[in-house]
């Protein structure tokens, strides 16, 4: 690795946690994950979601790790030829020759309620107050409005 007229190359101007992301294939796996409803379509993306995937240094002949929901792992089984064929066929070669299926027991529900009562929308409210911007301010206001108009 050298430099010419002090011009750091490419790789030496990477900090160091980044290049051993992307030698190990961080960037295929992130992308797997925001594009995973849309490679494996809806059915499958709600009942498994991606663990990991383990390459070689060559990125190729990986295996895919799945956490599949307890049920619906025979569904996933009987996919798995389609999902290694559409990432593989996302990524333009065959990053993808395997999945494994770890099993999970219980689906993680994102379902949170939040009351606000009177009290808590008076405090908001003062604090909105307190904001110099305008613009925020109102946006702020309607936010707990539609908020408290919510529950």
């Amino acid at each position: 690795m050298y430099s010419i007229q002090g011009i750091k190359t490419v790789s030496n101007s990477l900090p160091r946690g980044l290049k051993t992301i992307l030698k190990k294939g961080g960037h295929n796996y992130s992308s797997i994950i925001y594009n995973w409803s849309n490679l494996v379509g809806k059915k499958i993306s709600s009942v498994c979601y991606p663990k990991s995937v383990k390459t070689g240094r060559e990125l190729k002949n990986g295996t895919l790790v799945l956490n599949v929901f307890h049920g619906d792992q025979i569904l996933v089984e009987y996919s798995k030829k389609d999902i290694i064929e559409k990432i593989n066929t996302f990524f333009g070669y065959e990053f993808i020759k395997d999945i494994k299926l770890v099993l999970i027991k219980e689906k993680i529900t994102k379902n949170r309620k939040y009351d606000l009562s009177e009290n808590q929308k008076a405090i908001f409210q003062k604090k909105v107050e307190k904001i110099g911007n305008s613009n925020l301010k109102k946006n702020l206001t309607n936010l707990i409005n539609v908020f408290s108009k919510k529950k």
